[in-house]
């Protein structure tokens, strides 16, 4: 593994409950929505996407000291894409509060036919493997920033180990593959419209990031010839 000469900054108490609120708060306002405490599936979702987004920073932070700290400087790190100021932030709320707001509206008021237990478990599964895989890729990946920049501070290479030797955006992809599972698992077909939103714009970044990638990032077009799927082998 190779270890950044610079002295690792330490990332703070406050950050981490800062992190901690924002994934509690997610399932939490899911479950105020639903106004149904005992709505199980919105449990289960709540100890799942806690684990990933809690238990998956810690797991970077232990493998690469100082990410978070680089990934809490937001848009004012050195060299972030002024498109990226805006997409990201964007693509940051669309995976998290609109779907979780819809499926809680629906289940209160139940505008959606009813679910098989099945397809929620379904569901769940999709979810787990989704949020797993794109916790590997953070785990994975010294580099992987909040928002897309080229870091020279860093001395930024490219990551192709893991599931990088896979597909070259595996966050990406395992974050849509768990809103897909999202529809299933809460049992709302309604869901399916922030979803869309989300993958559109998800599509839209990885586009503006790879294209940035390989016109920046020294060894990146090489890589592409190696890894030729950005999400899904053989279909993208």
């Amino acid at each position: 593994m190779i270890v950044d000469q610079k002295p690792v900054t330490k990332f703070k108490p406050s950050q981490w409950f800062s992190i901690s609120i924002t994934y509690v708060s997610i399932p939490i306002t899911l479950l105020v929505c639903g106004w149904d405490f005992s709505w199980w599936q919105a449990w289960v979702f709540f100890v799942l996407i806690v684990t990933a987004g809690i238990g998956g920073r810690i797991g970077a932070e232990h493998r690469h000291p100082g990410i978070l700290a680089e990934r809490f400087k937001y848009s004012k790190a050195q060299g972030v894409k002024s498109w990226d100021k805006v997409i990201a932030p964007l693509m940051a709320l669309s995976l998290s509060f609109p779907i979780v707001i819809v499926a809680g509206l629906d289940h209160h008021f139940a505008w959606s036919p009813f679910f098989p237990v099945w397809m929620s478990f379904l569901g769940f599964i999709l979810i787990a493997f989704g949020y797993a895989f794109a916790t590997w890729a953070l785990i994975e990946n010294r580099f992987f920033s909040t928002f897309v920049r080229i870091q020279k501070d860093r001395e930024h290479e490219v990551c192709s180990s893991g599931p990088y030797a896979r597909v070259r955006h595996p966050g990406y992809a395992g974050n849509m593959l768990a809103l897909l599972g999202i529809v299933l698992a809460l049992g709302s077909v309604w869901t399916l419209i922030p979803v869309v939103i989300a993958i559109i714009i998800a599509v839209i970044r990885t586009e503006l990031e790879d294209r940035t990638l390989q016109e920046e990032l020294k060894g990146y077009k090489a890589y592409v010839q190696q890894v030729r799927y950005k999400w899904i082998p053989g279909i993208y």
